[in-house]
């Protein structure tokens, strides 16, 4: 089914408090958390662990680029061919797909169209929204985190954004794989981060091991904690969750051996003019 829009009660209960006004990074969950935290940001971070992102940096290993678009839009095809890229199809279709297996034993790879009802609708709805919208999973998060801190200026206000499912009915099923994800780019940044802020403000940098949550979100704060806890059996904690599950009962074990491979890329994907580069 087609993922629906942004939920028109949103506009209703939505309110500044949502928004984590106060704090420079930020986090939420899917399409009606992307609207609320994101505008008026400098950086969303989106995280689909299983399995736009993954297939974003495994695409960027291998020298592609990737173009995000709308999930099952009858517009696709035309679309990929005005973009002179391949357009990825169903899992179970032998070609390029939404499975980061697919795409890492590919024999070319060029330019790939690769629609989801998840991450990739949300980089296309952040598109003309947010000035920088980079692709996370666990390969890369360390490597983003490193390029944030290098690239950004220190006043930067960043989103971070976990995708999550969808039930049956359309509504948000949030995803423990992307909570793990966010959290190991949260993780990653607030080692390096943080001291530049507290430079800033005259506050006096962490000591050196120790992290500084100074200007994260509780919600920030609680993925890092998620990710903390799973490190230690991440392969296990993936192949366990609901979505990992799913997958392995489809035949795709292979694409959740692959999303675990933390820090196992240093392929930063950044939106640029609507496609997914290395910068």
């Amino acid at each position: 089914m087609n993922a629906p829009g942004t939920n028109p009660r949103h506009v209703h209960t939505a309110s500044a408090a949502h928004r984590q006004l106060p704090f420079m990074v930020r986090l939420e969950w899917g399409h009606d958390g992307a609207a609320t935290v994101a505008p008026g940001t400098d950086l969303a971070v989106v995280v689909d662990v299983l399995s736009f992102t993954t297939c974003v940096s495994v695409a960027l290993d291998r020298g592609a680029e990737v173009v995000p678009y709308r999930w099952r839009d009858t517009g696709a095809e035309d679309f990929a061919a005005h973009h002179n890229a391949l357009l990825a199809g169903p899992r179970d279709g032998g070609g390029l797909s939404l499975s980061p297996a697919s795409l890492r034993t590919a024999q070319s790879l060029g330019r790939v169209v690769l629609p989801s009802p998840n991450g990739s609708e949300l980089c296309h709805q952040l598109a003309g929204e947010v000035p920088l919208v980079a692709a996370v999973c666990l390969r890369n998060a360390a490597a983003t985190a490193d390029w944030v801190a290098a690239n950004l200026p220190a006043d930067a206000v960043i989103a971070v954004i976990a995708a999550g499912e969808r039930w049956p009915d359309g509504s948000l099923r949030p995803a423990v794989e992307d909570a793990i994800g966010a959290g190991a780019f949260l993780t990653a940044l607030a080692a390096q981060w943080p001291a530049r802020i507290a430079a800033d403000n005259s506050r006096g940098g962490p000591e050196e091991g120790d992290f500084d949550w100074h200007g994260y979100s509780p919600e920030a704060v609680a993925a890092a904690a998620v990710f903390g806890a799973a490190e230690p059996s991440l392969r296990e904690m993936l192949h366990g969750c609901s979505s990992g599950r799913e997958l392995v009962g489809a035949g795709f074990a292979e694409d959740v051996d692959i999303a675990a491979e933390l820090d196992g890329s240093d392929s930063v994907a950044i939106l640029s003019d609507g496609i997914f580069r290395r910068p």
